[in-house]
């Protein structure tokens, strides 16, 4: 069993900005797709957690980019389901 806790401060800036300390030069979606993925079909993932969004007027696609990460996560828990 495992459990994933996600901070997305680990995402560059030009990905993620509305976060309380962006990470220049930080991880990438497809990257940090793959990962999961991997983690995904290696492992049985009983929960997860997505912290250290900071919802901004300035950048509102950060919601939509967390909200899919979530999405993404749920798929790659039941992936050997």
């Amino acid at each position: 069993m495992f459990i994933i806790t996600f901070d997305v401060d680990v995402f560059d800036p030009s990905l993620l900005a509305a976060t309380g300390t962006p990470e220049p030069g930080g991880l990438l979606w497809d990257e940090t797709m793959n990962l999961l993925k991997i983690v995904g079909m290696d492992k049985h993932i009983v929960g997860f957690d997505v912290v250290e969004l900071a919802p901004s007027k300035a950048h509102p696609s950060s919601n939509y980019t967390v909200a899919k990460l979530v999405y993404k996560l749920l798929n790659y828990a039941f992936i050997n389901c």
